[in-house]
């Protein structure tokens, strides 16, 4: 057999472009390899100060019970009909911090691969704060795939 063996597969999504793109190639592999597809959604955690006294308020835990059921909806429908049928998959929904929860998935289902979109953010802004995908390459316990969108082409600077 391979010399790789895959077995199980996490792709992070947010349920942009970039990340549907990304879900091609991690269905592609899955059907390839045969394995297990998970796809996960973190929704992030409202924290901080200024929200404390709030946070145990009936509104905004009712607005993160809808964030949660209107996430689920989504998850359940970025798979097409065809691609359920070619793969095995389970939809996680996480709260907390997008990379944080992507590599403690990876662990929990000890994935040989991540599949994730990458903006490919440019300049000062990734140098401040990076992409959540640069920090799930750093981070994680496996081997990443970040597809870029191809619509997102990278222009060489120009030279003064």
């Amino acid at each position: 057999g391979p010399m790789i063996e895959m077995k199980a597969i996490l792709h992070p999504t947010d349920f942009s472009e970039t990340s549907k793109h990304a879900l091609k190639y991690a269905v592609s592999f899955a059907e390839q390899y045969e394995a297990k597809l998970y796809i996960l959604h973190v929704i992030e955690e409202i924290t901080g100060a200024m929200y404390f006294d709030m946070l145990q308020t009936p509104p905004l835990a009712q607005l993160m019970t809808e964030i949660e059921a209107q996430a689920k909806t989504a998850l359940e429908n970025l798979l097409t009909p065809e691609m359920k049928e070619k793969v095995r998959f389970e939809l996680l929904i996480r709260r907390g911090v997008p990379f944080l929860e992507t590599v403690k998935a990876a662990a929990e289902f000890q994935c040989d691969l991540i599949v994730c979109g990458t903006h490919g953010r440019t300049g000062l802004k990734h140098a401040l704060f990076g992409s959540v995908a640069e920090k799930i390459v750093r981070k994680a316990p496996c081997p990443v795939l970040s597809v870029r969108h191809p619509e997102h082409r990278f222009e060489m600077p120009e030279r003064a």
